[in-house]
């Protein structure tokens, strides 16, 4: 894609927002309306997506939902346990199109609890 862009709003490296929703509903929250902002971790190995995570959740409100594109392996257990470990809610894990991204990697989806 054009311009370093990833497909479902990501930057690599860095979350973006998914915009305001209407009624004054966080994205990515209860309603269910998707991610709050993607992370995009493709490339990077134990245990950098789990930092970018713990660094990038802390910048979504309360019970919004963070989702982490990673193509490592060991994301599978890593990003479930520290949830655990910090009290917050994994939602689950999707694979994503390789036709869409380009290449194997998985979706993960965090709420932010506290």
């Amino acid at each position: 894609m054009p311009g370093g862009a990833v497909p479902g709003g990501a930057v690599p490296g860095g979350a973006v927002p998914g915009g305001a929703v209407p009624g004054g509903a966080v994205p990515g929250g209860p309603a269910g309306d998707g991610p709050y902002a993607v992370l995009d971790c493709r490339g990077q190995r134990c245990p950098l997506p789990v930092i970018e995570l713990a660094r990038r959740l802390a910048e979504v409100p309360v019970g919004a939902v963070l989702r982490v594109l990673s193509d490592d392996p060991a994301a599978g257990g890593d990003i479930p346990a520290w949830c655990r470990m910090r009290g917050h809610d994994f939602l689950g894990r999707t694979d994503v199109d390789p036709e869409q991204s380009g290449e194997n990697a998985s979706a993960y989806d965090v709420r932010r609890a506290v």
